[in-house]
């Protein structure tokens, strides 16, 4: 008899529930691939590309209901004809499809969910390579940093987001046994049980640039909780998650589920789909990441509805100090640059003092600072393959305007120009814009600046540019903060600022990764809420019978950690 999909999958999940459990990080996905192995197949695999050109000029079948005709809305910036067509269905037969789906799905069980889950995450797996392809003729991103996004580290990201939701749900005990004191001084015997109900249908609003990455944790989570999921694509980039759905439903309906837990809404921009859907009241949960300005619409107009929502807003950089200035400078020209400034750690706000900083070279100035990053920008991009392998391409024209726009502002100390795609000659490729303001500024650098537009912003004191640093984060979201210094009390206090804005942070590091951490790490709201804020725990109460035994709780799997490489050989049974 095939065993359960938990039963499948156990021992991978012990594992990684025990790795959150010690503070530790778990690839599996990643490691049973092999990075490098992985990169040089991206180059290099043709099965990848039969499969993902099989899917161009077609429409893409799904099965869903409220079928109200075909939509495309991608294009790809590398001149490759997507036309795919995929199905635009009535938002709300969508709603009430995932909410009659809904009774099923949470009878399935936590354990079964989980599992379910993990074999979506290994049948993704197999279609790590097509799945950037995607990415890449759909987002611009180079095609080995759309492989980093949307390949084993994109699924170990999701990974960690079930086994973090097995875990929460595990809290909870099924049983309850306790005495109450009756009148007159008498024990009272009671018994209870506990049950998770889910909070209902769950949206997840796509963001443009990293649609898997960003949107993988919300949809797992989502699921191993009991929450049928609506996920609606940017129109920019559908592909990717439309590619992640159907394995989704496949799962499903292999398994014997009904596989309208999960759908895709998909419709042209003008139709705002995503704001219909986040309103509908049906729907009980919004995920989104991007950009400030709709998180506060969805928190505002989405009542009905727990709002997850991780706002990019306003990367910033203070710089205080450093032993090692070449590092610092290289470090920050490489994430100005990094798939056209869209990675999360992309830094819009450098805060800097007026009258300058201590390096190990010596006393350097603003001005001093600008045009050597300018200087290693144009080094970095000198030679036109490492241009294109580091940039990627423009997909959209706000990043052109914003380029156009910044520039009239203050003094031009790196300017933006159109870089050779040595292969792509239709890829819009752009360097990065880098313009001097003024703490006063604040008006322009507190607007979030898509893409290649950073800002030199020169402050009173170090004191002066953490003061920024929590005002501006906390008033308008980020996703990174960076702090340079070799004194230990500036960076005592960095902490206590980005603590107070709830802003990620990393010290004196020049060669920050543009995925510096794993999911658990930088979940949409930054703990458990991200998962426990999806599902209630409903207890009921009662006499338990004097003379009669009280009844063991139910059996549940328990969780043992095993061995990082027992978890890579699980991935090939």
């Amino acid at each position: 008899m095939r065993p359960g999909p938990y039963e499948r999958h156990r021992e991978l999940l012990d594992d990684v529930v025990g790795a959150l459990a010690a503070g530790e990080c778990r690839r599996p996905f990643t490691e049973a691939t092999g990075q490098d192995a992985a990169d040089a197949g991206m180059r290099s695999t043709r099965t990848a590309g039969k499969v993902f050109r099989s899917l161009l000029g077609r429409p893409f079948v799904l099965g869903q209901p409220g079928a109200l005709g075909q939509v495309r809305t991608e294009s790809s910036p590398y001149g490759v004809a997507l036309a795919i067509a995929y199905p635009r269905c009535d938002p709300a037969e969508l709603v009430a499809a995932a909410g009659r789906a809904a009774a099923g799905w949470r009878a399935a069980g936590t354990y079964e969910r989980a599992g379910l889950a993990v074999e979506i995450l290994r049948r993704l797996n197999t279609r790590s390579h097509e799945l950037a392809l995607a990415v890449h003729h759909t987002t611009g991103q180079p095609l080995h940093a759309a492989f980093r996004a949307a390949g084993p580290r994109a699924q170990d990201r999701a990974l960690e987001a079930v086994a973090q939701a097995l875990a929460e749900s595990e809290r909870v005990p099924a049983d309850l046994r306790w005495e109450s004191a009756e009148r007159g001084g008498r024990p009272l015997a009671l018994r209870g049980t506990c049950t998770l109900v889910p909070r209902g249908v769950s949206l997840l609003v796509g963001c443009p640039d990293f649609p898997l990455w960003n949107g993988y944790p919300a949809l797992f989570a989502g699921l191993v909780t009991g929450n049928p999921v609506v996920v609606a694509p940017h129109p920019r980039s559908v592909l990717p998650l439309a590619i992640t759905v159907l394995v989704a439903r496949q799962v499903l309906a292999e398994a014997g589920h009904d596989p309208n837990v999960v759908t895709l809404a998909v419709a042209e921009p003008e139709r705002r789909v995503h704001r219909r859907l986040a309103t509908d009241p049906a729907v009980r949960i919004v995920d989104f990441t991007g950009s400030a300005r709709f998180a506060d619409w969805l928190e505002r107009h989405a009542r009905q509805a727990a709002v997850f929502a991780n706002r990019t807003g306003l990367n910033t950089v203070v710089v205080d100090s450093t032993d090692d200035y070449r590092g610092l400078v290289r470090g920050l020209a490489l994430s100005s640059c990094l798939c056209s400034g869209t990675v999360r750690t992309t830094p819009q706000n450098i805060l800097v003092p007026e009258r300058g900083f201590p390096t190990d070279e010596g006393h350097r100035t603003l001005r001093d600072l600008g045009a050597d990053l300018g200087d290693a920008v144009d080094r970095l991009l000198g030679h036109p393959a490492r241009a294109a392998r580091v940039l990627g391409a423009i997909t959209a024209d706000e990043v052109r305007d914003a380029l156009a726009e910044a520039a009239r502002y203050g003094p031009v100390l790196h300017a933006s120009g159109p870089v050779v795609h040595p292969g792509q000659t239709p890829a819009d490729l752009r360097s990065p814009l880098l313009v001097r303001l003024r703490a006063c500024d604040e008006p322009i650098y507190t607007r979030e600046w898509p893409g290649l537009v950073s800002f030199l912003v020169g402050t009173e004191s170090t004191s002066h540019s953490l003061a920024l640093l929590r005002r501006t984060m906390a008033r308008h979201g980020a996703l990174h903060a960076s702090v340079h210094s070799t004194d230990p009390l500036v960076l005592a206090a960095a902490e206590t600022a980005a603590l107070d804005a709830g802003v990620h942070l990393v010290e004196n590091l020049d060669d920050l990764p543009a995925d510096p951490s794993s999911a658990r790490a930088d979940l949409p709201g930054a703990g458990a809420h991200f998962i426990t804020g999806r599902f209630r725990v409903v207890r009921s109460r009662r006499h338990a019978p004097a003379t009669a035994p009280v009844p063991a709780a139910p059996d549940r799997p328990t969780v043992a950690a095993r061995s990082p490489a027992a978890t890579v050989a699980l991935l090939d049974v």
